[in-house]
C-alpha cells in the first residue's frame, strides 16, 4: 500500500464527495458525518508519512509514484508524477489535521445546501493535497487551479453580505497570477525541447536542470514570483485576502488561512527560488523590502480594524510576511524557521477564525465594540483564546516564538539584517493590536444584555479547538519533532539557491541537528574544511 500511499490519501475526499453527492440533500446530520469520516480517514491514512524516519536522514523525494498519463507523439507528454520531502510533509500533514477540524466547526454555522457545501470541501481537500505532492509542473498547475473552483463557490454561496464581491475579486486576482505562471511553464518546456534537453514531461527535476541565461531567467521569476506572490499574499496584492476572509464561512476561513495561503509560500519554495536561483539574487532586495513593508503595514492595518474577523485577517498579511522573509534569507536557520512558521500560522490564525465564529455564532456580529467582559460569562472560552492570541503574538513556549525567532535569527545571519532589525518591530505592533482586541473582547463591563446569557464551548467546540492546543504547546516546548525532518530538504534546498553547503557546527550545541546548522556563509569549525552535511 505504501507504494500507492500518497494517490490513496489525496483521492479518497474525492471518492467522499461523489458519495456525498447522491445522498439525500435533506440530511444535513447524514452529510455532515460522511463528511467527516472521510476526513478522519485521509488524515489516518497520512500518518505513516509523519512517523517515518527516513525524511530524518534523506532529502530525496519519497513515496513517488509515476504513470504517463497525456501524451502527443512526440511532442507533449504530461505524466502523473508525485512525491514528497520533509518540507512538503509537514504541508500534507497540516492539510489532513486541518479539514477533520474545519468540517467539524460546520455542525451549526452551515444549515443552507448543506450537500453542496460538504462536496466542495472534499473537492478542494484533493486539490490541495495534489498541489503539495506534484513532482510535474503542469500536474502541480491542474490541482492549483482546481483549488479556486470550491473556494469560489464557498465563498460566494455560504459566505456574508458582500460575498459575491469577495468571490469574484478572489477568483481574478488568482487566476490572473495563475495564467502567468502557466505561460512561463509552458515557455520553459519548449525551450527546454527546442535546447535539445531530453524532458521527461513537465517533471520539476528536468527543470532544476535546465540553463537559463539570467536575462530569461528575471522574466521566467518574475511570472512564478507574482503568482505565488498574489497567493501568499505579499503587500501590495494582497487586497483579496481579507475581503474573502471576512465573507467567507468559517470553516473557509480556516481552511484559506490555515493551508491554501501555504500554496503560495510553498511555490516560492518548490519552484520560483530553486529554478531561477540567478534571478532569486538579482531581485531580492526588493523581494525582502515587500515581505518588511507587509509585516509593517499588516500589523498598522489590523490595529485600525473594528472587525475582529478583519483583524486576523490582516494579521495574516503581516505574519506571513516573516514566513517570506525567512526564506529570503537563503540559509538553514531562516528557511528552517518560515518553514515551521507555515505549520505555526495554520495552527495559530486556524484557531483564531474558530474563536472568531464561535462568537459569532452566538451573536451574529462580529464588531469590537459589542462585546465585552465574555470572560466572566465563557471562562472556557477566554482561557483558550488567550492562549491563542498568545501564541499568535509569539509568546515563548508557544508554537509562534519559535518560528519567528528562527527566522529573525536567520535574517540577520545573513545579508538581510537591516530588513530583519525593521521586521522586529512587527513583533511589538503584533502585541498591540492582538493584546488590546483581546482586552476589548474578554474584560470590561459585560453591559450588553445579549452578552449576559451566553453559553460557554460546547463539548463539540472543544473537540474542535483542543487538538489545535495540543500542537501550540508541542511545537512552543519540542518543535524538534518537526525541525528534524525537514532537515536534509532544507540543506537541499539552501544548495540549490545558493551553491553553497550547509555547515554543521557541532561544538555549539552537542548533537545539533541540520536544522540548526551555521549558516552557508560560515566558515567549517576548527579549520576541518570537510565538515559539509
Amino acid at each position: 500500500m505504501s507504494e500507492h500511499l500518497l494517490s490513496l490519501m489525496t483521492f479518497i475526499p474525492l471518492l467522499g464527495a461523489l458519495v456525498v453527492l447522491v445522498l439525500p440533500k435533506g440530511n444535513g446530520g447524514l452529510l455532515r458525518s460522511v463528511t467527516l469520516v472521510v476526513t478522519l480517514i485521509t488524515f489516518v491514512v497520512s500518518l505513516p508519512l509523519a512517523m517515518d524516519p527516513v525524511f530524518k536522514t534523506s532529502a530525496e523525494m519519497q513515496y513517488t509514484e509515476f504513470a504517463k498519463w497525456i501524451s502527443v507523439g512526440d511532442y507533449f507528454q504530461m505524466n502523473y508524477n508525485v512525491g514528497i520531502d520533509g518540507i512538503s510533509l509537514w504541508l500534507v500533514m497540516l492539510t489532513t489535521f486541518i479539514m477533520p477540524i474545519s468540517v467539524l466547526s460546520t455542525w451549526q454555522a452551515v444549515t443552507k445546501n448543506v450537500k453542496g457545501y460538504m462536496a466542495m470541501m472534499l473537492l478542494l481537500e484533493t486539490a490541495m493535497l495534489g498541489a503539495f505532492i506534484s513532482l510535474d509542473l503542469f500536474l502541480f498547475y491542474i490541482f492549483w487551479e482546481l483549488m479556486l473552483i470550491p473556494m469560489y463557490f464557498m465563498i460566494g454561496i455560504w459566505g456574508g453580505a458582500n460575498r459575491i464581491y469577495a468571490a469574484v475579486k478572489f477568483f481574478i486576482y488568482t487566476a490572473v497570477g495563475s495564467l502567468l505562471m502557466l505561460v512561463a511553464i509552458i515557455y520553459l518546456y519548449y525551450y527546454a525541447v527546442g535546447s535539445g534537453v531530453a524532458m521527461n514531461g513537465f517533471s520539476i527535476a528536468d527543470f532544476y536542470n535546465l540553463s537559463l541565461n539570467p536575462e530569461l531567467q528575471k522574466w521566467m521569476f518574475l511570472a512564478f514570483a507574482f503568482s505565488f506572490a498574489i497567493k501568499v499574499p505579499m503587500f501590495p496584492v494582497h487586497t483579496w485576502l481579507p475581503d474573502a476572509h471576512t465573507e467567507a464561512p468559517t470553516a473557509g476561513s480556516v481552511i484559506l488561512a490555515a493551508v491554501m495561503l501555504k500554496m503560495g509560500t510553498y511555490g516560492y519554495v518548490r519552484f520560483a527560488m530553486p529554478l531561477f536561483p540567478e534571478a532569486l539574487h538579482h531581485f531580492m532586495p526588493w523581494l525582502a523590502s515587500l515581505s518588511v513593508i507587509g509585516i509593517i503595514y499588516g500589523a498598522l492595518v489590523a490595529m485600525m480594524q473594528k472587525d475582529v474577523k478583519k483583524l486576523v485577517a490582516y494579521s495574516s498579511v503581516s505574519h506571513l510576511g516573516f514566513v517570506m522573509l525567512g526564506l529570503f534569507a537563503l540559509n538553514n536557520i531562516g528557511v528552517s524557521g518560515a518553514i515551521l512558521q507555515m505549520i505555526n500560522h495554520g495552527i495559530s490564525t486556524g484557531a483564531l477564525f474558530l474563536i472568531v465564529g464561535f462568537i459569532y455564532e452566538r451573536r451574529h456580529t462580529r464588531m469590537i465594540s459589542e462585546f465585552g467582559g465574555l470572560s466572566k460569562q465563557m471562562p472556557i472560552f477566554a482561557t483558550i483564546f488567550m492562549i491563542v492570541t498568545l501564541s499568535s503574538i509569539g509568546l515563548p513556549a508557544t508554537n509562534g516564538f519559535v518560528g519567528e525567532f528562527l527566522i529573525l535569527m536567520g535574517a540577520f545571519e545573513s545579508e538581510l539584517r537591516w530588513f530583519a532589525a525593521v521586521a522586529t518591530s512587527g513583533v511589538i505592533l503584533a502585541a498591540v493590536y492582538m493584546l488590546w482586541m483581546f482586552q476589548r473582547v474578554m474584560f470590561g463591563k459585560l453591559d450588553n444584555p445579549k452578552n449576559q446569557v451566553l453559553k460557554d464551548l460546547s463539548i463539540r467546540e472543544l473537540c474542535v479547538i483542543l487538538p489545535l492546543m495540543v500542537f501550540v504547546f508541542w511545537i512552543g516546548v519540542y518543535p524538534n519533532t518537526f525541525l528534524e525532518k525537514m532537515a536534509p530538504s532544507v540543506d537541499h534546498f539552501v544548495y540549490q539557491v545558493t551553491g553553497k553547503s550547509p555547515v554543521v557546527v557541532e561544538s555549539v550545541v552537542p548533537a545539533c541537528s541540520s536544522a540548526h546548522a551555521a549558516p552557508a556563509e560560515v566558515a567549517p569549525h576548527h579549520g576541518d574544511e570537510h565538515a559539509h552535511h
